[in-house]
């Protein structure tokens, strides 16, 4: 068979009622993409089955195959081992009294010896297209499920990381007496497999399984399937958006509210408000057909009254309505609108109808639309916060990008609670238009942007997705939040966007080859934000732990070995340097316990130890911080029991513990940006001035606090898992 001949084949049999090649059909396609696959005879007359037997040689296998025969081993069409002409030919005829008719031929194979089995194979997602499948095969597969997955097309760090994945790699080594797996031979099928799957759009399955491991390491594959259906043409986004038009509706010089209302709690009032409540140097007009004042200021009876032009409309009128403003919109220059109405994709069919004519009619006119049914937009740098959100996070350096206007509710306000800074927020909503492939595209070339960060719940156009996040991971960390993970969070996913969520194995393993940090909980997208925003990236996974108080070393111990990183023995060389600072009974080991002393020269010089150390590529310090609301409350309650006490005094000390405090995260940012190690704190307690990121005028870097382990070492884990793919895909 030739390359050339295999489209006709997959037409021919696309017209059967099964649509599969057989075994014999798709190993001859697996030898033109040099899978190495076992020897074999095709025979239909019993003599020479028996002929081709003998020739083979016993033991031996047979198999019946035919066109409607799409699992043989489950029709029990399969002899494995057979040792004699007459155990073939009890085969053969209890084969043709199961199947009947259905029989055309029997395959005669040599049995394969080898005691590993594995799988390999491919299925079309209907998001992300082609995913190749490797892991434990046999009759294993299923019940273990030890299996990785990746998007086509392939490259050797994608098939690297397949063998880490599987929990039983150890077999790919040398095993029971067997040599190791040849791992280039196992590439050539994957590589193969991937390419199979990209030249024949209408191959919907392959299935290798066993892919048997000889004693000599060699990979052969001795069963295989390919399962087609004539490809659909896929509905994506047909809107090309322009980055530079989308990044100026960030930067509005002017903006109409139409819609704007005199009711607060209306969306037309609230977002108008909102942005008047800041310093938004822009120039705001009201709209309402109705006239008169809201606010104090003039109202326009149509966006036509105004006397200049306008960039942003921020719409609040009925869905309805919003197409016939396009053509008025058009004349006033119009580049963007945010489109808060709901009543579109999400409520259904005629929706979704009322949708795509108003987008088309937008495009047509050359104005963006953001949304609809979204919460709005924010850019901190600007002072520009037209959302639903009353918060105002500073300026920073993490785009955020929220499918749920809750969602982006809290982490804003989080945001600003903690003095995380913020590029640029947008609830995306119903991504009618502007997607969110569009956003990560325009925050890749944002040079603001050090961080992007998503909540998802749908994805309208996989493949772009996973080549658009690749390649902004390469230049900036993306990290997401995916909501539908579980199927009752898949059905409330789509209800909220009015698009499915993908499943969720398939979008793990899209995440972990495009490089994208996944995380679980809301929290955890602006503590990643925060460490990849104010801390140089881990050159490793070696992890010094600096503790007061030995319980917490031991979590912090236990919940790095969780998360894969390494907490290294300490040389004798650092061990004898701190022995200079810290008293006898220290715990001489890594976590470095410095037991409670007064001196508050010890923390930091203990810190810097460890820095100076090449055996760690990251520190952890705990308890040191936070140590303030303790002795704060310790004081009051003696002020308030002790008439002895001094007050003057007693504030005094509380004045020296908050100055320490102030000093040692200075000293920290000074150390990080020194020895460009990231450092990582965990307070002992918080209050309300208590904050994530501490500043340092002039200083790149910045010092970061968390209320506990877990999150320090969660996003300790999400910065080394970052740099290993980075470096591995570099």
């Amino acid at each position: 068979m030739k390359l050339t001949d295999v489209q006709k084949l997959i037409n021919a049999r696309l017209l059967s009622p099964l649509k599969f090649l057989p075994e014999d059909e798709a190993k001859e396609i697996f030898k033109l993409f040099h899978i190495p696959v076992v020897e074999e005879k095709k025979e239909t007359d019993v003599n020479r089955i028996l002929d081709t037997c003998q020739k083979t040689g016993f033991p031996m296998v047979l198999k019946g195959i035919g066109a409607n025969i799409l699992h043989k081993t489950e029709s029990g069409l399969v002899r494995v081992g057979l040792n004699s002409e007459d155990q073939v030919l009890d085969a053969v005829k209890e084969m043709k009294n199961s199947a009947k008719d259905d029989i055309e031929a029997f395959l005669i194979q040599p049995v394969v010896s080898g005691k590993r089995e594995f799988v390999a194979g491919m299925f079309k997602d209907p998001q992300f297209g082609p995913v190749i499948v490797f892991g434990l095969g046999g009759i294993l597969t299923e019940a273990l499920k030890d299996i990785a997955f990746k998007i086509a097309p392939l490259n050797d760090a994608d098939m690297e990381d397949m063998f880490e994945q599987l929990s039983s790699k150890k077999l790919l080594n040398d095993f029971r007496g067997e040599k190791a797996v040849d791992k280039q031979a196992v590439k050539t099928i994957l590589k193969g497999l991937s390419d199979m799957a990209l030249a024949y759009p209408d191959i919907k399955e392959i299935d290798i399984n066993p892919l048997i491991i000889q004693p000599d390491g060699s990979p052969v594959a001795v069963d295989g399937l390919i399962i087609l259906e004539k490809m659909r043409e896929e509905n994506h986004k047909a809107y090309d958006i322009d980055l530079k038009n989308l990044a100026s509706c960030y930067y509005p010089k002017s903006i109409a509210f139409i819609g704007a209302s005199a009711t607060p709690g209306k969306w037309g009032h609230m977002l108008l408000t909102n942005t008047l409540s800041r310093d938004f140097k822009g120039k705001v007009y009201l709209v309402n057909p109705k006239g008169g004042k809201i606010t104090g200021r003039q109202v326009y009876k149509s966006v036509l009254e105004i006397e200049a032009d306008v960039e942003l409309a921020v719409v609040t009128i009925p869905a309805n309505k919003v197409i016939d403003l396009i053509p008025d919109l058009t004349k006033k220059q119009v580049k963007g609108i945010l489109l808060i109405t709901s009543g579109f994709r999400e409520v259904g069919e005629e929706g979704a109808k009322l949708e795509e004519k108003l987008v088309k009619a937008a495009y047509d006119a050359g104005i963006l639309i953001f949304g609809p049914n979204t919460m709005g937009v924010c850019n901190p740098h600007i002072d520009f916060y037209c959302c639903a959100a009353h918060a105002y996070p500073i300026p920073g350096s993490t785009a955020l990008v929220c499918q749920s206007g809750n969602m982006g509710t809290q982490i804003l306000a989080f945001a600003e609670q903690q003095d995380i800074g913020i590029r640029a927020f947008s609830g995306s909503g119903n991504e009618a238009m502007v997607t969110i492939e569009d956003y990560m595209e325009a925050f890749e070339v944002d040079n603001l942007t050090r961080t992007v960060v998503l909540y998802i719940e749908s994805i309208k156009d996989g493949s772009r997705f996973f080549k658009s996040a690749a390649r902004v991971s390469m230049k900036k960390p993306v990290v997401v939040l995916k909501g539908g993970r579980t199927s009752m969070g898949e059905r409330a996913a789509s209800s909220h966007t009015g698009a499915m969520a993908s499943d969720t194995k398939v979008f793990d393993a899209v995440c972990r080859q495009a490089g994208i940090i996944q995380v679980d909980q809301p929290m955890e997208l602006l503590d990643l934000s925060a460490v990849f925003s104010s801390l140089p990236l881990p050159k490793g996974n070696r992890v010094a732990i600096m503790t007061l108080g030995g319980g917490w070393g031991v979590i912090t111990t236990d919940l790095c070995a969780e998360h894969g990183l390494e907490v290294p023995k300490l040389s004798r060389d650092i061990i004898e340097r701190l022995n200079k600072i810290l008293p006898p009974f220290w715990s001489h080991g890594n976590p470095v316990d410095i037991v409670g002393e007064n001196d508050p020269h010890i923390p930091k010089t203990c810190l810097e130890e460890l820095l100076k150390w090449d055996g760690c590529d990251a520190v952890i310090h705990l308890g040191i911080h936070g140590k303030r609301v303790l002795i704060n409350s310790m004081i009051e309650s003696v002020c308030k029991t002790d008439p002895d006490i001094d007050k003057a005094q007693a504030q005094l000390f509380k004045d020296s513990i908050l100055q320490f405090e102030e000093d040692y995260t200075q000293y920290v940012i000074k150390l990080t940006q020194e020895y460009k190690k990231p450092v990582l704190g965990v307070s002992l307690l918080t209050d309300e001035i208590s904050k994530t990121l501490y500043r340092r005028q002039g200083y790149e870097y910045k010092s970061v606090f968390f209320p506990s382990p877990e999150r320090a070492v969660k996003a300790l884990w999400g910065m080394c898992q970052y740099n290993d793919w980075r470096q591995s895909h570099s």
